[in-house]
């Protein structure tokens, strides 16, 4: 993958050479995992590296700073920027330990974002991503969360992240949570940071409760069962064909 550089001065990006650096070593890496075991075929051409105002107001209209268009990987490296992102997403509730965590967010978490976007260009999805889709896009979302924080986090880090979504996801369900995992993103990016996180958030969960309690830690055999549901002809909706319809994440 090329790397392209969108910054407005050079100061901006000297500024983020360093963890630039640090992040695409990572990345390769990881691309390495998922090309042997993942089917990651058709690597995406580039990622463009800018600043947070950039992705979200010249090159997308999404509220958020990492996104993939066609083949092309955005995001920005600004730490500081994401943590501002991720604490606006609790909409003012008062959970002063999940700002502190969100205020102290490491660098491992942001490249698990840049890990999710190259996740979607794995042949184990079924549908062309950046196609519009019907069923089942809690999956692919959902398990491009997993698989990036399960191999690019420690496990102290995956098992944290996890208990805080899972305490978002209560907070705002009342909110939410009228809406099945199979509506994912039906409420658009027009809603509200936490509507559109929701979405996220139950996802991973709902992935993670699959792996680990469900399929035995075998994340192949979710994906074995994700191509049966599809060949089966998606009779049922994919969260009735897993039965989370009947579990609480």
């Amino acid at each position: 993958m090329k790397h392209i550089y969108t910054f407005e001065d050079i100061e901006e990006y000297e500024k983020h050479q360093d963890i630039i650096q640090r992040f695409s070593e990572r990345l390769n890496e990881y691309q390495l995992l998922l090309e042997e075991e993942y089917a990651l075929v058709n690597k995406p051409k580039g990622v463009v590296w800018t600043s947070a105002e950039v992705a979200t107001s010249i090159f997308s209209e999404l509220p958020i700073p990492a996104f993939t268009n066609k083949d092309t990987i955005y995001i920005t490296p600004d730490v500081k920027a994401w943590r501002k992102l991720f604490i606006q997403q609790l909409d003012g509730n008062d959970l002063p330990h999940i700002e502190r965590f969100y205020e102290q967010l490491s660098e491992n978490h942001i490249l698990t974002i840049l890990g999710h976007e190259l996740t979607h260009h794995s042949n184990l999805f079924l549908d062309d991503f950046g196609d519009e889709r019907e069923d089942g896009i809690w999956f692919e979302e959902g398990m491009c969360e997993y698989l990036s924080r399960k191999f690019l986090l420690t496990a102290d880090e995956f098992e944290t992240i996890a208990a805080i979504e899972k305490e978002l996801v209560n907070v705002f369900t009342e909110a939410y949570g009228d809406r099945s995992l199979d509506e994912f993103g039906s409420n658009s990016y027009a809603a509200s940071l936490s509507s559109i996180m929701f979405d996220y958030w139950r996802s991973f969960l709902a992935i993670k409760y699959l792996v680990e309690d469900r399929y035995d830690n075998n994340i192949q055999a979710v994906f074995e069962e994700y191509h049966k549901w599809d060949i089966e002809g998606r009779i049922l909706s994919l969260t009735e064909h897993f039965g989370l319809d009947k579990v609480s994440i």
